[in-house]
């Protein structure tokens, strides 16, 4: 075989590379003669990921609901992945902020256009069948979601409004999280005993979650923008791939999960209760949530009308 220059180039590459990390060039290539060919099917794992379904039921619409929610994780995911090449970069110019931005809200948008999955993809009778096995189990329990709320925004956001006057960035995190918005989907509200549903998701989360609060404090989606120089915090393209994911993540794929919830629970069929126990009704609608990560960028009459349905 002739080594060409571009061989040797790369073959010095190489060496540097290893000699780096204090490794030997000789030892990687001979590994090479050993290795065997990279498959999709290897690549993707598609083996593992298609024996991940496991279902509680021998109701065929329940093997539906499961891929649906683990596709709506990988989703959570991606977009995580994403949300941190910014949180994460020191200095992101407008362009990257805007592109990376856009990227996540199509993560969204897909999210929000796939609730026909199973708004339609589902029979409501195996529905409330299969569903009653699943209590006390909940979306509500999706780790990754509240990590991308705290990724998104200020944490006084996220904050049960009725308490915010109390709470600041100085207030310890402990007790800011006691006062999250979700904590009164989860409580009784004439005792104040936080249910089963909630007392194990703090149980498997709470110390990770304590820890991002913190983490995010000041390289949130918010804290990154205002971090801009101001003349990029009026760029036009910007703020509305700011208003954009806002608006995706807080008013339109929540109604469309919302609106999923009224088709199957509200169906007549079962005691139109959510598998968790909470009021989803009141928890899930954004005009009673009043979640919003980027307040200051909506005008007073769209703050008033937030969430609001035509």
């Amino acid at each position: 075989m002739d080594i060409t220059n571009h061989t040797k180039e790369i073959l010095q590459n190489l060496d540097d590379k290893f000699q780096l990390i204090n490794q030997k060039t000789d030892t990687h290539l001979e590994g090479l003669l050993w290795s065997k060919p990279i498959t999709y099917w290897d690549y993707i794992q598609t083996d593992v990921l298609l024996n991940l379904q496991t279902q509680r039921t021998n109701l065929p619409d329940e093997m539906v609901f499961i891929m649906y929610h683990q596709v709506n994780e990988l989703l959570f995911k991606m977009i995580l992945w994403e949300i941190n090449q910014i949180s994460n970069c020191p200095q992101p110019d407008t362009d990257f902020f805007t592109e990376r931005l856009m990227r996540i809200s199509r993560y969204f948008d897909m999210l929000t256009t796939s609730f026909d999955i199973m708004g339609d993809g589902m029979e409501v009778a195996q529905y409330m069948k299969f569903r009653n096995t699943l209590t006390p189990a909940s979306g509500f329990q999706s780790a990754q979601y509240r990590l991308i709320e705290f990724a998104s925004t200020d944490l006084i956001n996220l904050i049960d409004y009725r308490f915010r006057t109390t709470i600041d960035r100085n207030t310890p995190y402990e007790h800011a999280f006691q006062h999250l918005y979700w904590q009164a989907a989860g409580k009784d509200h004439s005792t104040g005993e936080k249910s089963f549903l909630i007392l194990e998701f703090e149980r498997k989360y709470k110390a990770l979650f304590l820890r991002e609060m913190e983490s995010y404090n000041t390289i949130n989606l918010w804290q990154k923008f205002k971090q801009l120089p101001e003349s990029d915090q009026e760029n036009r393209n910007l703020i509305q791939a700011m208003r954009h994911y806002d608006h995706t993540v807080n008013i339109t794929w929540v109604m469309g999960h919302l609106n999923a919830a009224r088709k199957y629970i509200d169906s007549g069929q079962g005691n139109g209760e959510a598998t968790g126990g909470s009021d989803w009704k009141k928890y899930m609608h954004p005009k009673f949530q009043r979640r919003i990560f980027f307040p200051e960028l909506w005008s007073a009459e769209e703050l008033r009308h937030w969430g609001e349905e035509n």
